[in-house]
């Protein structure tokens, strides 16, 4: 099976991806849920780095596909409006990545 590759955006950024014949429009709607998961966290405006925005979006994209949660519960449409405690969780958990992202460079 040979791969094709597509030139996408998420974020404004172009990605150019390798894709499996046939798995193009997998591909595309997997780059549409990442992008918007992506853009509704940068637009509540509380996160600016585009690593620490991947990250959520990608914890909240596998949260969602851990629990089947009901439409008006998600966790990435919940981003802005979090109970405080849940956001102190979540600021505890962004300085544990950001602590262990800063030791990684040291492991090369």
């Amino acid at each position: 099976m040979s791969n094709k590759q597509l030139d996408v955006q998420i974020m404004g950024q172009s990605y150019i991806l390798g894709c499996p014949e046939g798995g193009e429009d997998r591909l595309l709607a997997a780059v549409r849920k990442v992008d918007e998961a992506m853009c509704k966290i940068r637009d509540a405006g509380k996160i600016k780095a585009r690593d620490r925005i991947a990250v959520l979006a990608a914890l909240n994209l596998a949260f969602d596909q851990a629990e089947a949660p009901s439409p008006s519960a998600t966790a990435s449409a919940a981003v802005a409006d979090v109970p405080e405690a849940s956001q102190e969780r979540l600021s505890q958990l962004l300085n544990r990545l950001d602590h262990v992202l800063e030791q990684d460079g040291q492991l090369i």
